[in-house]
Formats: structure tokens, C-alpha cells, sequence
């Protein structure tokens, strides 16, 4: 029963990090990430749990995802180059 309060500390710190260096911003949670990793690492419970509940809380690193790319035949450009394609392409067409 001893040993779990110091389980769930490592686990903590070692998910916080790993999320820390995942990040793809330079200043995840308006800090620099050497700066949350510091925090992490010399704060014990506090660092891992500040960033932990930063993140379920939606904070500004939460970016949409971008859009799916289209495919060239629902592209209205690409739709109008095709017919125009098409119209030179025919007898008499220009």
C-alpha cells in the first residue's frame, strides 16, 4: 500500500513529460517546453498534475484538426480547368 502513492507519482511524471515533448508548439500552456519540463521534474505532484488538468481542461494547445484534403473531382476549380478541358477537346469547341 506504500509503494502506490509512489506508482502513481512516476506514472504521472512520465505521462506528463511524454506529453510535454509531444507537443507541437514551442509554448504549450504559455510556457516554454523546457520550462514545463522543468516544472514536471523539480515540483513534485504539483508540475505533473498542473499540466495533466491544463490539458483535460482544453487549454490554448487544443488546435482543430486541419481539413481533409478534398479529391481533385469536388475541387469547384479543378470542376471548371476540367470542363474547359473538355469544351477545347470538341470539334468546333472553341
Amino acid at each position: 500500500m506504500r509503494l502506490l502513492p509512489l506508482l502513481l507519482y512516476i506514472a504521472m511524471t512520465v505521462y506528463a513529460l511524454a506529453d510535454v515533448v509531444q507537443q507541437p508548439s514551442d509554448h504549450p500552456q504559455h510556457l516554454p517546453k523546457a520550462a514545463w519540463i522543468l516544472i514536471i521534474l523539480l515540483v513534485p505532484w504539483v508540475g505533473a498534475g498542473a499540466w495533466i488538468l491544463l490539458k483535460l481542461l482544453g487549454g490554448p494547445t487544443q488546435h482543430p484538426m486541419p481539413p481533409a484534403p478534398i479529391a481533385p473531382d469536388d475541387d469547384p476549380a479543378y470542376q471548371v480547368w476540367l470542363n474547359e478541358q473538355q469544351r477545347r477537346r470538341r470539334p468546333g469547341g472553341e
